[in-house]
């Protein structure tokens, strides 16, 4: 039992919304990408009556966050979840807060990952929780559109430091490749266009981490979404590229594609975007795949020698190939292409069998 853990038991114990009811003691709930944790409590009798059937609440249960404070800021999560309940969204709502020791109570959306609840070989019960996602999504995205310019600033310079992560730790680091001279200059031009592609795109709401592990399936108002906290005012593509080309889990492209329009569609109708823009949106919305996935991978690999987390590291492939797959459709990603296919998934593939 280590120490913050005891100071979570002690806040609990000292909380007076807590008062009347007896809980178990916490146990782990998940953990993410982040110094973050989360613990389970399971209390005795309801806690929230009106809500739970709503959203799809577990009343006998809460969430705690912890988030310590020399690591994390609980504030933007309470700041983005306010704004997305006010948007009819179905979030966490928080309960109880310590911001100095860095503690959040929360509702429980339950255990049901979109992830842990998808099966390829049931379409229509895929089909309707990615309707559902994308249908949240632009409710997110036109509602909040005025909101998310308060946020942090999708920029060329932020875009530019994920990218790098690709070459600095999946690169050096893990693969141990570095690129030669030529190579640099094409690395240059090919982030330049891939930051200039997103930075052309309507900017509106961003969550950032929009996909199977984000979304719980929730019977109320689904799908109940966490992990918001990183939330930016950026590209239009990149949630909905989150989401339909997932780190975690893989679709058909003609699946995809078939998800795309009934995105573009429902954007349409809220007047985010044109009828006429369709083609413009593909490319805009592959490119902006390719500069999520340069980062994803660059973190999976990152999380593996900085923070001693390994259990991303099978999720690179995938990643990877996403980006091949992609990129064969336009002659600017020619190199990075050749790159992976030529260099870095083969060096990737003999780690693993080593390993």
């Amino acid at each position: 039992m280590d120490e913050r853990f005891q100071q979570i038991c002690v806040w609990l114990e000292q909380l007076p919304l807590l008062a009347e009811h007896r809980f178990s003691q916490p146990v782990p709930a998940s953990s993410d990408a982040s110094f973050r944790r989360y613990f389970r409590i399971e209390l005795d009798t309801p806690f929230i009556e009106q809500e739970s059937a709503l959203l799809g609440y577990h009343n006998n249960s809460l969430i705690i966050m912890d988030a310590p404070p020399q690591h994390e800021d609980c504030g933007p999560f309470i700041s983005v979840a306010q704004t997305l309940a006010e948007l009819g969204l179905n979030v966490p709502k928080v309960l109880a807060q310590d911001l100095q020791q860095g503690f959040l109570l929360l509702s429980d959306l339950g255990t049901d990952t979109y992830l842990s609840q998808l099966n390829p070989n049931d379409e229509s019960r895929a089909d309707n929780l990615y309707r559902d996602a994308l249908s949240a999504l632009v409710a997110l995205q036109s509602g909040g559109s005025q909101v998310a310019k308060k946020l942090p600033k999708y920029d060329h310079a932020l875009l530019n430091t994920e990218m790098n992560l690709f070459s600095d730790w999946l690169g050096q680091k893990h693969l141990e490749i570095s690129l030669n001279k030529l190579q640099q200059g094409q690395w240059q031009d090919i982030k330049q266009l891939l930051a200039e592609s997103a930075l052309a795109q309507p900017q509106t709401y961003v969550h950032r981490d929009y996909h199977s592990r984000n979304l719980m399936v929730a019977p109320g108002l689904n799908p109940g979404i966490i992990d918001f906290q990183d939330a930016v005012h950026g590209a239009l593509t990149y949630d909905a590229v989150s989401l339909l080309r997932d780190c975690y889990i893989a679709w058909p492209p003609e699946q995809v594609e078939e998800w795309l329009r009934a995105y573009f569609l429902e954007l349409c109708a809220a007047q985010v975007v044109a009828k006429n823009e369709w083609s413009e949106f593909v490319k805009a919305f592959d490119l902006m795949g390719i500069q999520r996935h340069l980062k994803a991978s660059g973190i999976f690999a990152r999380l593996y020698h900085r923070d001693g987390k390994d259990g991303y590291l099978n999720d690179i492939p995938q990643t990877l190939q996403y980006i091949t797959q992609v990129g064969e459709k336009y002659p600017q990603m020619k190199p990075l292409v050749e790159w992976i296919d030529s260099q870095w998934l083969p060096k990737l593939h003999s780690l693993q069998v080593a390993s």
